[in-house]
């Protein structure tokens, strides 16, 4: 099947966010659903294919000579055809003649998601933890995540960030603790 990269345009939001939200469910990002495509200071590539659906997305976000991924996603009808690296090399490419060096990528802990960014020449180099409390895995997670409950006020669910030396003691605690993880890429 013959694909084509190019810019997104405000009529691919639909296949945007169906390609997103299918292509997280297999992740630590599962619940992380939008309903609408977020805007970004930067760029946004698409992969589509023959018939114009989007099989794959890249969203950078540039902030000066500042450049991260924001979102990267690959329909799961359409993975493991090289687009998350066709993507990334038109990136590259738009990056490079933007005189930007350096792009940043933030994943959590999924083994396909780190083997990808370690074979296209990504580093690691810092790290912190996101850490749910949530009141269906759990009643007693929120307030425990909470260090002043406010009645009548009763917290359901808890989103946090801690320090990755707190990680023996938060997955103790906490059912849903991933390592975030920032890589970085000379373009």
């Amino acid at each position: 099947m013959t694909y084509t990269v190019r810019g997104y345009t405000s009529a691919d939001e639909t296949g945007w966010l169906r390609c997103r939200v299918l292509s997280f469910l297999s992740t630590a990002y599962y619940d992380d659903v939008r309903t609408a495509k977020p805007e970004i200071s930067g760029f946004e590539l698409v992969a589509v294919d023959p018939t114009g659906h989007v099989a794959a997305l890249l969203d950078v976000e540039l902030d000066h000579d500042q450049a991260t991924i924001d979102t990267i996603a690959v329909h799961p009808d359409h993975q493991r055809r090289g687009l998350a690296t066709r993507l990334l090399t038109e990136a590259r490419t738009r990056l490079a003649a933007h005189g930007i060096t350096t792009l940043d990528a933030w994943t959590r802990d999924d083994p396909p998601a780190l083997t990808w960014y370690r074979s296209r020449g990504f580093t690691e180099d810092s790290h912190y933890l996101h850490v749910y409390a949530n009141y269906y895995t759990d009643p007693a997670e929120p307030i425990r995540a909470i260090a002043t409950p406010r009645p009548p006020l009763r917290p359901i669910t808890a989103f946090l960030h801690a320090p990755l030396t707190e990680e023996p003691a938060l997955r103790e605690q906490f059912a849903r603790v991933h390592v975030c993880r920032r890589f970085s890429l000379t373009v």
